[in-house]
């Protein structure tokens, strides 16, 4: 099973979002995709329509109890597409590992071997705190959100310096598979130059494909459904459509699960 983990330590970047489509699109394609919701806000649980009595087992089960991933593990409405939600109890998961020796490996030590899934998305929390850390640690490569705004490639330098540590220390294998442009606006000047500074500076590294600000993608969620669900046709779902052809071609070659 390919790992990888949807992070950036600024919020509002529309990591949840991303993660919530780009997990649609693999799973429409054929993939066996399963989505673990890392973050103590459960926005991934809720986009996906999972309701909070369907969270017996959740990701805090998995980190913290070291539930069998299986448990843990919600179909949602989407053919190919399952879950791990999170619930609020993963908000004390950090202050309860703090004292535990094997506090950054947990995620790992669960998802090893596991051969159920083609491919595995990780939606992180908006920080850089342990269940990041065990995020970064499990997977073999990381998608980073990036907002077309002025602060974004200060953040970026944040994560990436983050990233760095975690190969030395933890994972050496973690890779950084792309850097997706989020909340683009043509109408902004500012956002345009904000993807150029960041193309300059990352060069092949980032997608093609641009996630568009759109009203159909911030609605969505609201109806408990991905926005390729929820409007197939609209600009955001197009640009994540391309996105996930972007991201199997730069996947390693892999044979689906039948």
């Amino acid at each position: 099973m390919i790992t990888i983990a949807i992070a950036n330590q600024k919020g509002g970047v529309g990591k949840t979002t991303t993660a919530i489509n780009i997990a649609t699109a693999m799973a429409a394609t054929g993939w066996k995709t399963l989505l673990i919701d890392l973050d103590p806000q459960g926005n991934a649980s809720t986009g996906l329509g999972i309701p909070g009595s369907a969270r017996e087992s959740s990701s805090y089960d998995l980190l913290v109890e070291q539930a069998p991933l299986a448990e843990c593990v919600v179909p949602t409405a989407i053919p190919g597409l399952d879950i791990v939600p999170a619930t609020v109890d993963l908000s004390g998961a950090e202050v309860e590992l703090v004292s535990v020796q094997d506090r950054t490996e947990r995620l790992r030590t669960v998802l090893s071997g596991h051969s159920g899934h083609d491919i595995c998305f990780i939606d992180c929390p908006p920080s850089l705190g342990l269940l990041t850390l065990n995020a970064l640690n499990a997977a073999n490569t990381l998608l980073v959100p990036l907002q077309c705004e002025f602060f974004a490639l200060e953040g970026l330098s944040q994560l990436l310096q983050t990233v760095e540590r975690v190969q030395q220390r933890f994972n050496p294998d973690l890779g950084i598979i792309g850097v997706v442009l989020t909340m683009f606006d043509r109408r902004n000047r500012l956002t345009d130059q904000v993807a150029d500074d960041v193309r300059d500076c990352l060069g092949g590294l980032v997608f093609e494909a641009v996630i568009p600000r759109n009203v159909r993608l911030s609605e969505a969620p609201s109806h408990g459904l991905p926005a390729l669900v929820y409007d197939h046709s609209c600009p955001g779902s197009r640009a994540y459509i391309a996105l996930a052809r972007e991201l199997i071609g730069r996947l390693p070659a892999q044979r689906k699960a039948a």
